[in-house]
């Protein structure tokens, strides 16, 4: 089974941040010029939140607030879901399907370390049945 680490040294370390006082629009913009659906909030150095397209769904435009005056603060989810290095990609996915997210901010030490998405995982989990499936081939056409 693929560890967090492993995955993030094939994905990428990069995380895209935004600040609490930053606007949604602000954010849904950085978003969609990146091909992300979700930003890790950043107060002081610290992680507060995350901000996802979902959050703006319904914390903005289903309550009729407007994106461009309302800070991200007001929108994100300040209960974010973290994960280790050490966790595995099924660890991960059990997570996911449990709290019904589709992020994980990794962390170590205490630091921000990476952001998992659903994506990733299913990705990283598809390639490694792929390679049991051919290993299995393999023996089975030799033996």
């Amino acid at each position: 089974m693929i560890t967090v680490a492993q995955l993030l040294n094939y994905k990428g370390y990069n995380v895209e941040t935004i600040a609490p006082d930053a606007t949604v629009y602000e954010a849904i913009r950085r978003m969609a010029d990146l091909d992300i659906g979700a930003l890790v909030v950043i107060e002081s150095g610290k992680v507060v939140g995350l901000i996802t397209e979902r959050d703006y769904a319904r914390n903005v435009f289903l309550k009729g607030k407007s994106s461009p005056t309302t800070p991200v603060r007001e929108a994100m989810a300040d209960d974010v879901l973290v994960v280790g290095c050490n966790k595995t990609t099924r660890d991960c996915m059990a997570i996911m399907t449990g709290k019904r997210t589709r992020h994980l901010v990794v962390m170590e030490a205490g630091e921000l370390v990476g952001i998992l998405s659903i994506g990733d995982l299913v990705r990283s989990i598809v390639a490694e049945q792929d390679m049991t499936i051919e290993q299995l081939e393999q023996y089975i056409l030799r033996g």
